[in-house]
């Protein structure tokens, strides 16, 4: 089963970063984002992915196609330009590179690799977003329901803290506390026919019309993730990531060393 990832955003609120690099390759723990989402769907033996590139795309072809030096030792000849990797850590990944223009839409984004997915069933997920999610049991709960799309609900922890208020008296506070309402944790599995709702113009929001659209023709279902969800939108989300992979035990890591 083939996962699309979305590659192809600015970042602009993250423009620290962003402005250099895409999105997908700013570095957690000193790897790609990407490189951790893919690790994620990889453990649970989804080793097929479908990139969506835009901004800065050749960035991230250009990572890939120099993978195997990145993370190897290596010699090299300078006078024959000879590369021999001394080690062999190399993901067994198959890798589809779409450009999918610079200023497309995710909606666009998909409906434009639509070629590229030859199965009645794939997953999308953004290129931004890590979470501990069973990918196996998502999977199975979209077959389950048989609806065409699948969305991965998540409660994300509140930006602000939180008070418990008696009249004018404050008589508790929480830092920012998870929040109770579902929203999308990105995560997504989808039937073929979602892309008779996609538009390749891009010009169509995925939520606002796709999403909405299958929600009222009963079409879309909700896999609940009470687990760990993290989010990387702005600077601050980037060095608290970092900070928990540097504390020794971040929660997305489900894959061995």
């Amino acid at each position: 089963m083939k996962t699309v990832i979305l590659c192809g955003g600015q970042g602009t609120r993250l423009k620290e970063e962003t402005e250099f690099k895409p999105k997908p390759l700013v570095e957690i723990g000193g790897k790609p984002i990407l490189w951790h989402i893919m690790k994620i769907y990889s453990h649970y033996g989804f080793n097929d992915f479908v990139l969506c590139l835009g901004y800065k795309g050749n960035m991230i072809k250009d990572y890939f196609l120099n993978y195997g030096l990145h993370g190897n030792d290596f010699s090299l000849n300078l006078k024959s330009s000879k590369v021999s990797r001394l080690e062999e850590r190399v993901e067994d990944w198959n890798i589809t590179f779409a450009d999918t223009g610079q200023e497309t839409q995710p909606g666009g984004r998909i409906k434009l690799i639509e070629k590229y997915i030859s199965e009645d069933t794939f997953m999308v997920t953004y290129g931004d977003g890590v979470a501990d999610i069973e990918l196996d049991k998502l999977v199975n709960h979209h077959a389950n329901l048989g609806r065409i799309a699948t969305i991965t609900g998540v409660h994300p922890n509140s930006k602000f803290g939180t008070m418990e208020v008696d009249g004018d008296l404050i008589t508790n506070f929480h830092e920012k506390p998870k929040l109770k309402d579902w929203v999308s944790g990105g995560f997504f599995v989808f039937d073929r026919k979602v892309f008779d709702y996609f538009e390749a113009s891009g010009s169509l929001s995925v939520e606002e019309n796709v999403f909405r659209k299958l929600a009222g023709e009963q079409e879309l279902a909700l896999y609940k993730h009470t687990g760990s969800w993290r989010c990387m939108d702005t600077y601050k989300d980037t060095k608290s990531l970092n900070e928990v992979w540097a504390a020794g035990n971040p929660s997305w890591k489900v894959w061995g060393d």
